[in-house]
């Protein structure tokens, strides 16, 4: 008996895929940045593989309802956690200056 884990789909019948290209939101581009950043050579913060792991440890039910750059800025803030480059701290203290801006520019979530 083979066990599959939730995110490991080949083979299965998934239905048609979408192939069109989208124009990607301003975050998403942060999100690839962010990772290339913290990838790179010359940092050398995160590995490609410390990104897949942490996206297949994401649950399933939020697996299902993220999209794809969703799951990786998931993975990413979990392994700068768990590396002790950032602290749950600091990253509530950032998100709650986020909003609050948002906020005073009028924005709202999407």
């Amino acid at each position: 008996m083979v066990l599959r884990r939730h995110h490991d789909m080949g083979g299965l019948d998934a239905g048609q895929i979408e192939q069109e290209n989208h124009v990607h939101a301003p975050w998403e581009k942060r999100t690839d940045a962010i990772m290339r950043l913290v990838s790179d050579k010359q940092r050398k913060i995160m590995t490609v593989d410390e990104l897949r792991r942490g996206i297949e440890e994401i649950g399933p039910n939020a697996y299902d309802e993220m999209n794809y750059y969703e799951r990786w800025i998931t993975s990413i803030t979990n392994n700068l956690i768990e590396k002790g480059t950032i602290s749950v701290d600091e990253l509530g203290r950032k998100m709650t200056q986020v909003e609050a801006r948002w906020k005073a520019e009028g924005a709202t979530k999407a």
